[in-house]
């Protein structure tokens, strides 16, 4: 099953409501999702989880990213192989 992990960068103060932006994003999209505010380095986490990889990658290429207020994101695919190792 298809997994993306996204680490996001966001403008000073707009964590949360990127976060609320992804969720309205994602509601009406058939994919499990989890996204949450972290400290350190990057600011928001969003795992995405699809029986499509191509959905996926248009949903973080055309939704995610095009978010105004995020300043830079980091995109790792799964290796579905490895996954049960």
């Amino acid at each position: 099953m298809p997994i993306a992990y996204v680490l996001l960068n966001s403008d000073l103060g707009s964590d949360e409501s990127i976060i609320n932006e992804v969720k309205q994003l994602l509601v009406d999209e058939s994919i499990t999702y989890e996204v949450q505010g972290v400290y350190g380095v990057y600011d928001i986490v969003l795992k995405l989880i699809s029986d499509d990889a191509e959905k996926l990658r248009a949903i973080i290429t055309n939704k995610i990213r095009k978010i105004s207020k995020i300043q830079s994101t980091l995109t790792m695919m799964v290796i579905e192989e490895q996954e049960n190792l």
